[in-house]
C-alpha cells in the first residue's frame, strides 16, 4: 500500500499540544475581563542538559502561561512561586503593537494543571490534581 494514501486522512488535520514540567519563576498575576471572566498569567522555567566537547552546559526555556475562569482561579489559590506543575494546553501567539512595532508573545494556553512534590532524595514526582479538565 502507497504510504501517502495512507495518509492521506491525517494530512488535513493538526496538532497543538503542550506538555510542560517545570517551576514557577512567580506567583500567578490573576486579572479579570470586562465581562467578570478570570485569567491568570504566570510563568515556568524548564531546564535541560547538554554536553558539547566534554563540557557540559546547562539552559533554561522560560514559558508564559495562560489560564481562564476556574483554573486561573485555582492558579491563584494554590500556585506560588517555586512549586513544580505539570501543565497542559496549545500554543497562542498573542500579536501587539508596542512603540510603533510589531510583537509577538508564544503563551501555553492551559487546559490542564497538575501541582508537583518532589521530596528529598527521591526520583520521582507526587503528583497532586488540583484542576480536573473535566470541571471547565
Amino acid at each position: 500500500m502507497n504510504a501517502f494514501l495512507f495518509l492521506t486522512p491525517f494530512i488535513r488535520r493538526s496538532v497543538n499540544r503542550v506538555i510542560l514540567i517545570g517551576h514557577l519563576t512567580a506567583d500567578p498575576e490573576i486579572r479579570s475581563t470586562k465581562s467578570g471572566k478570570a485569567v491568570a498569567s504566570f510563568s515556568i522555567a524548564t531546564n535541560y542538559d547538554t554536553t558539547s566537547d566534554g563540557e557540559k552546559k546547562q539552559y533554561v526555556d522560560f514559558h508564559r502561561i495562560i489560564a481562564w475562569g476556574k483554573l486561573a482561579e485555582i492558579a491563584e489559590k494554590w500556585l506560588k512561586k517555586g512549586m513544580g506543575v505539570y501543565v497542559e494546553g496549545r500554543l497562542h501567539n498573542n500579536k501587539f503593537e508596542k512603540d510603533g512595532q510589531k510583537r509577538v508573545i508564544t503563551e501555553v494556553v492551559l487546559d490542564s494543571l497538575n501541582i508537583l512534590k518532589w521530596g528529598k532524595g527521591e526520583g520521582g514526582a507526587e503528583e497532586v490534581n488540583v484542576a480536573d479538565p473535566e470541571e471547565k
